[in-house]
């Protein structure tokens, strides 16, 4: 029987072959971008330079994230409204007084509500409106009313906060729940601490406020470093304060390929390449780092002027240039961005002519065995 041995020449053509599909852990950027050149591309691409970075930190964010509001201080007294309420105790010492039995030096009054119109009943006053007033504004006011039938009355009043005059805490601090409002100048900081702090193991923490149907977010971060930001509560409002949910992905030749969440308010592209373990210094092309993003339709502009062309966005950041890199570290990473090293042409060819070597070895074995 013959056997038919293969030749170097049939093996290196076999691996040629194989090498068109060999294994790869990530795309070429040339393969990721090609379809860019169509007129009907789906997708739109940018490379990321230093005369480009500017414009495109100005593009319409994906997602608008922080959209906090400053309250300017007010009075350090509370100001009554509806639902509050009041205790009240009225001296007289005249004889024959309207308010009082005799033998009486005082009456009480106590959890005495302000109505929806912000008035209050008091006997002999009928209603009287206190809504707006400081504590000892609505006592000045009812004993001004008192003394027109009661000359020697005094009247001492004490406030108690009611719903509409208190803040809630909901969550993210070690004592959450309700506070009533001492006085005007009640801050979110301020009310963070009356909730025992937030705990140090929490991921970049935010700061919701709800407040009139709407809700206004900022970092914990923001409020420490800017005191202008520590915005003054109103009665009614809702503090919640939870970890950072934004995140990024990492793809490709990377040390880490997962979803990486925001560990602070801005990170940029050279950031995030550091933080999932840099690029792989066998398999990456940092030529090709590419960064995918997602804009909504209205953020389109045609001219490219203010916004995408597409609402699918392929930027491109070259890390081998000083000027990739100074750009890199302008450029920020948004919510829901695909953070993607392709695969060096080089790994490919080098693995193509490491089989062939191989193949040559095999081919020179068998040879010898033939003999």
């Amino acid at each position: 029987m013959t056997i038919v041995r293969p030749t170097p020449t049939f093996l290196v053509l076999l691996l040629f072959l194989a090498a068109c599909s060999l294994p790869r852990g990530a795309a070429l950027q040339s393969e990721v971008t090609k379809a860019a050149d169509a007129e009907d591309a789906p997708f739109a691409v940018y490379p990321v330079t230093r005369t480009t970075v500017d414009d495109f930190q100005r593009w319409p964010r994906t997602v608008l994230y922080h959209n906090w509001l400053a309250e300017p201080r007010g009075l350090a007294s509370p100001v009554i409204s509806a639902g509050d309420r009041i205790d009240m105790v009225i001296w007289d010492n005249s004889e024959n007084s309207l308010l009082l039995s005799e033998g009486q030096k005082l009456v009480e009054m106590n959890n005495i509500q302000v109505g929806n119109g912000g008035t209050v009943f008091i006997p002999y006053l009928d209603k009287v409106h206190i809504a707006g007033l400081t504590p000892d504004g609505a006592r000045g006011l009812i004993q001004r009313k008192m003394g027109e039938i009661l000359p020697s009355a005094q009247v001492q009043l004490v406030y108690t906060a009611g719903a509409r005059s208190s803040v809630s805490l909901v969550g993210g601090v070690s004592a959450p729940g309700t506070f009533p409002l001492p006085d005007r100048n009640v801050s979110v900081l301020n009310l963070i601490s009356l909730g025992g702090g937030v705990s140090p193991t929490m991921r970049n923490p935010q700061v919701k406020l709800m407040r009139g149907g709407k809700t206004y977010r900022v970092s914990l971060e923001q409020l420490y470093s800017d005191a202008a930001l520590d915005t003054v509560l109103r009665g009614g409002d809702k503090v919640i304060v939870e970890q950072d949910d934004r995140y990024f992905q990492a793809l490709g030749a990377t040390g880490e390929e997962d979803l990486i969440y925001f560990s602070k308010d801005q990170i940029s592209a050279l950031e995030a390449v550091s933080i999932v373990g840099g690029i792989t210094d066998t398999r990456a092309d940092p030529k090709g780092v590419l960064v995918l993003r997602v804009y909504d339709p209205s953020h389109i502009d045609p001219d490219a002027s203010h916004g995408p062309q597409r609402t699918d966005v392929v930027f491109v950041i070259d890390l081998t240039t000083a000027d990739g890199l100074f750009s890199a570290k302008r450029f920020e990473i948004q919510h829901k961005d695909v953070v993607l090293v392709t695969e060096s042409p080089v790994t490919k060819a080098q693995t193509i002519f490491g089989l062939i070597g191989s193949a040559f070895g095999l081919a020179r074995q068998a040879q010898v065995v033939s003999n």
